[in-house]
């Protein structure tokens, strides 16, 4: 049924596309009347520094639980508390050449270590609790932009781009250390933990394993290809040594990977732009199969089902994704994601999902005199491969899920926020996730997980 749904959403959008003007959709974002930071930025824009400093709370209650194994989310109560420093730092050296570096700080926790629910509650927690507190670079890279014809439209400067213009018919190229999803599967909607959804699903597609460290980022080559109406995509990124490693594999003869990504603008509402977004991803690193895991344990070969028993290889790992965002009015809009990959080898860099159906509504408060507000609610629902199924049901463990044993069923998550803006650059936010079968397991759960956050704009 997800996947009928996934098709169908597909072949009706191409119907909807219209050849005249359009509304572009109407992002969330601040009233520039308003001061939105606390540091005032350097006025060059040839500069560019800022800062940001996320605080998320959260708390679980007890919840049903008959056993758990190395990597569930422990069944009794607990909080956790995380944080995300970040500064940015750019350079435009040209009108068409910029230089960008942004380091970052990251610390605290999340509940039950990250462990035990594919759609985890928090985007923000790092992945490995034992990597250094120590500021780090997240990103360095190089961006040039090439002119394919002379028009030139305005373009909104943010710490990725520093361009105040650029022109309409172009080619982008980024070289360096950068994250994925800073560029592909973005939805104007659910795409961004500071302000909105928090759980990994919601702000990104969960069966997108794209490459990346620990922590989210890689070293990769991306080119991209804008016209007004469309846009393509393609980066070439290094894959981790290990699943959910922080050190990435130079040896690109064995381990890469390749994303592309087709963005069409659409039409679905009389006058309002809408965007589809077309993903695939190739991975070609170190990974196991999950059908010879549970047959080399049935042999006796291994004492339980184990995803990393075997030599070094190569295998391939692929999937597919649709996003879709629509503007409804100028203060509210409506998206969804659907995704899916092949499943046969273990998730490797993001998270165990195999499969992805989301659909949610976001808006600013504009409707009620707050345009600096936020407001989102959303569902989606998770599955995993009946290989992936079975591994984890005779007591595998990936680098996320591992109850002992598995009582197989979709895991189910709503989530719900509101972000107020306090302040300038202070913005606070409440935020309550319900998750079902969490771990893909009907015998544990349901856990409801109410969160705070603080968000400040440096």
């Amino acid at each position: 049924m997800v996947c009928q749904g996934a098709i169908m959403m597909i072949l009706w959008l191409p119907i909807v596309l219209r050849a005249q003007a359009t509304e572009p959709p109407t992002p969330i974002e601040p009233d520039q009347d308003s001061p939105t930071t606390l540091l005032p930025h350097p006025k060059s824009d040839r500069i560019w520094i800022s800062g940001q400093v996320n605080f998320i709370s959260q708390w679980h209650s007890r919840f049903h639980s008959p056993y758990q194994g190395l990597n569930s989310l422990p069944p009794g109560s607990q909080d956790a508390t995380s944080r995300v420093l970040t500064l940015f730092t750019g350079l435009r050296v040209s009108n068409r050449t910029e230089l960008l570096f942004d380091v970052q700080e990251t610390g605290g926790h999340g509940i039950g270590e990250a462990l035990g629910i594919a759609g985890f509650t928090n985007l923000d927690v790092v992945r490995n609790p034992t990597l250094s507190k120590a500021p780090y670079v997240a990103r360095l890279m190089w961006h040039q932009i090439i002119a394919l014809a002379p028009e030139e439209i305005p373009s909104e400067r943010t710490p990725l781009s520093l361009f105040s213009r650029l022109p309409q018919r172009r080619l982008e190229i980024r070289l360096g250390k950068f994250s994925m999803v800073d560029f592909f599967d973005l939805n104007t909607y659910g795409t961004d933990s500071n302000f909105q959804f928090m759980n990994w699903a919601m702000d990104d597609n969960g069966a997108y394993d794209y490459d990346a460290d620990t922590r989210g980022f890689t070293f990769g080559a991306m080119i991209e290809y804008d016209e007004r109406r469309w846009a393509v995509r393609f980066a070439e990124g290094l894959m981790p040594k290990v699943a959910n490693g922080i050190n990435l594999d130079a040896n690109i003869s064995r381990a890469h990977a390749e994303d592309a990504e087709l963005e069409v603008h659409v039409s679905a509402a009389p006058r309002r732009e809408g965007i589809l977004r077309l993903l695939m991803f190739v991975n070609h690193a170190n990974m196991g199969v999950y059908s010879q895991a549970v047959g080399n344990y049935l042999a006796g070969a291994t004492p339980s089902p184990d995803i990393t028993a075997h030599p070094l290889q190569t295998t391939i790992k692929y999937g597919f994704g649709a996003n879709l965002e629509q503007p409804v009015n100028d203060w509210m809009g409506i998206f969804g994601r659907w995704g899916w990959n092949e499943g046969q080898h273990e998730s490797y860099a993001y998270t165990e999902v195999d499969e992805t159906l989301l659909f949610g509504a976001g808006s600013n408060g504009a409707r009620w005199g707050r345009k600096l507000d936020r407001a989102g609610i959303a569902y989606v629902s998770n599955g995993i491969s009946r290989d992936h199924q079975e591994y984890l049901a005779r007591g595998g463990y990936g680098f996320i899920l591992g109850d002992g044993k598995l009582n197989y069923g979709r895991e189910n998550i709503a989530e719900t926020y509101y972000t107020l803006h306090v302040w300038r650059g202070i913005f606070t936010s409440l935020d309550f996730q319900f998750v079902d079968h969490p771990g893909y397991n009907r015998d544990r759960g349901p856990v409801f997980v109410p969160a705070l956050r603080l968000h400040l704009e440096l």
